[in-house]
């Protein structure tokens, strides 16, 4: 990782951050070990950005809305993901975008949670104040906008349980790849 001029809260070892990734307020945003994130990517620190160890962010992610984002251990998302920790507020009593002054806005910040072994399929959308329990996976393009119960497999707009995902082997295979460390 070669990044001139980016200076992260704390950044952990063998993190590859391709070239063509964006950060804005970098300094509060910590990223763990053994991490990849791909060109085309996004991210916003906004008001804190934590990415933990074993964590693949794909090309044409997107993190944004100035909240939190959480990404627990062996977490990812695949292309075209976009997550929104805030948002503008639609509700008609006051002014929307990021070129208004602050005075005239009523922006929501908040926070998205990824938990561990989560995986978000190409082109989900995740909304503000949403918790992606753990081992949960969501189908591509699927809209999230209320909290993602453990281990279920999920899909659709907005996104459903479909059926259970099976936690064991998974759960397995990381104290395997740990204990080999």
């Amino acid at each position: 990782m070669e990044r001139q001029n980016v200076q992260f809260k704390s950044i952990g070892k063998n993190v590859q951050i391709f070239p063509l990734t964006v950060f804005t307020n970098p300094e509060r945003i910590s990223i763990g070990n053994n991490v990849r994130i791909d060109d085309f990517v996004m991210i916003m620190g906004g008001l804190g950005v934590r990415i933990g160890n074993y964590v693949h962010i794909a090309c044409f992610s997107n993190v944004g809305g100035g909240g939190e984002l959480i990404m627990e251990d062996f977490s990812g998302l695949s292309a075209g993901c976009r997550i929104y920790t805030g948002t503008d507020n639609f509700g008609g009593n006051s002014l929307t975008n990021p070129t208004i002054p602050l005075k005239f806005r009523k922006p929501i910040r908040s926070f998205v949670k990824i938990g561990k072994h989560s995986i978000l399929g190409t082109n989900v959308v995740v909304l503000p104040g949403v918790t992606i329990g753990e081992g949960a996976a969501i189908g591509a393009g699927s809209v999230v906008m209320q909290d993602i119960e453990p281990w279920t497999i999920n899909a659709g707009n907005p996104v459903r349980v479909l059926k259970k995902r099976p936690s064991e082997t998974i759960l397995r295979m990381e104290q395997e790849l740990l204990n080999k460390k």
